[in-house]
């Protein structure tokens, strides 16, 4: 597994990559590609996951740079983030946090 992350049922890992072409973060969904977080598939099993992530890496032409991350389960089932970068990664691609600071800069 990837970086030593193991999923499992405590700690269960969804997998994610940028869009090939528009550079933005995209989760994985039965063997598709969401850009919606929370619809993502939650992996507890470490050869499902295993599988998945070869699945992943085979479709560079979707994708570049697919990895597994570690998850939580929400109260609704639904997938959230673990870590601040993995949250910080589904509010989109960063050269917009960017562009915003540098916009709100210019007009104080």
């Amino acid at each position: 597994m990837s970086k030593g992350f193991t999923p499992s049922p405590a700690t269960p890992g969804v997998i994610t990559a940028n869009d090939l072409r528009m550079g933005h973060c995209v989760w994985m969904r039965d063997g598709k590609w969401t850009a919606d977080p929370r619809e993502a598939e939650l992996f507890e099993d470490e050869a499902i996951a295993e599988l998945a992530l070869l699945d992943a890496t085979s479709q560079a032409h979707l994708v570049v740079g697919p990895y597994l991350i570690e998850a939580k389960r929400g109260a609704d089932g639904r997938p959230e983030p673990a870590h601040f970068r993995e949250a910080f990664r589904r509010s989109g691609p960063t050269h917009r946090h960017f562009k915003q600071a540098e916009f709100e800069a210019s007009n104080v």
